[in-house]
């Protein structure tokens, strides 16, 4: 029975990988969501093909008893069903027990970001004169977050031969490794040839193709682009939230307090529908709000 469950789950995951394409942040979590479902049914004494629909809700609810958040449970939801979705599709079930089984209702936050004035102030003082590489690569890791919106996925996986100096612009692999161009300003193309010249002063017997890389010049990981972040967004603001994922959402806010278009914001970020794209629209008017009470002398 064991191997049954090890047997399917890595079909699973390896379905996940080469057909659909997913991120390792995505895999890992619908792995750790069927780990964790697989032993409660291990502990009712129910067999995992056999579960029903009943035994499937009262297990989100006793989540819901631990505390877990509604976006956890919501999170197990849609690992789950799309579990069982495919051991269907496999003839390995069935039927899928998660699949009447309904979203939980999630308040809507606004995404969290640092106002452009200060991410500008931050990226235009500061100090290159020593062409040190660690620091000029921490500033490149700041310029390209907020400069292009992409995701820190995204960053790690650009390589030297992406950049387009010419037309200005970067060739990025988003979700499902779908191809996109973003546009580059000329100053981040003076410089990105300046990091390039730095990087290969660095190591260049042991240098990595990709463009963001440490300072034995392997390339980047995950870890030490948060530690970056954090680093910078701590000297302008003292927010609670300070990810890689914050600049991406200032990217987009500035845009559109600048005049920009949702479906143009839409395309530069990657985003596959327009509705994710919308949320946007909520945070500048907030922003909006917050100067009106500010600024106007009856508010």
């Amino acid at each position: 029975m064991e191997n049954c469950k090890s047997m399917y789950k890595s079909r699973f995951i390896n379905y996940l990988t080469h057909e659909k394409r997913c991120s390792a942040h995505t895999i890992m979590a619908y792995d750790r969501e069927i780990n964790d479902f697989l032993t409660f049914t291990t502990r009712e004494q129910v067999e995992f093909r056999e579960v029903d629909h009943k035994l499937a809700r009262y297990y989100f609810s006793l989540l819901k008893e631990e505390g877990k958040a509604a976006t956890s449970i919501n999170r197990a939801i849609s690992a789950l069903r799309s579990y069982y979705k495919f051991l269907q599709r496999e003839n390995l079930v069935k039927s899928n027990p998660i699949k009447f089984v309904h979203a939980l209702k999630t308040p809507k936050k606004l995404p969290v970001v640092v106002e452009k004035e200060k991410m500008t102030q931050l990226l235009e003082q500061w100090d290159n004169t020593d062409n040190n590489f660690e620091n000029y690569r921490n500033f490149m890791v700041m310029e390209l977050l907020f400069g292009t919106g992409i995701r820190l996925s995204e960053l790690l996986h650009i390589k030297e031969q992406d950049i387009d100096f010419y037309n200005k612009k970067i060739r990025i692999f988003g979700k499902r490794s779908k191809e996109r161009f973003v546009p580059m300003h000329s100053a981040l193309v003076d410089e990105l040839k300046h990091y390039l010249s730095l990087k290969k002063q660095e190591n260049p017997e042991n240098i990595s193709d990709y463009l963001v890389v440490t300072k034995e010049g392997k390339q980047a990981y995950p870890v030490l682009i948060y530690r970056i972040v954090r680093k910078y967004l701590s000297m302008i603001t003292s927010q609670k939230k300070k990810s890689p994922h914050i600049l991406r959402h200032s990217f987009a806010t500035s845009l559109l307090d600048n005049g920009a278009d949702l479906n143009s914001i839409k395309e530069l970020l990657g985003h596959a529908g327009l509705a994710a794209t919308q949320v946007y629209t909520h945070n500048s008017a907030e922003r909006l709000k917050s100067i009106y009470k500010q600024a106007h002398p009856k508010a």
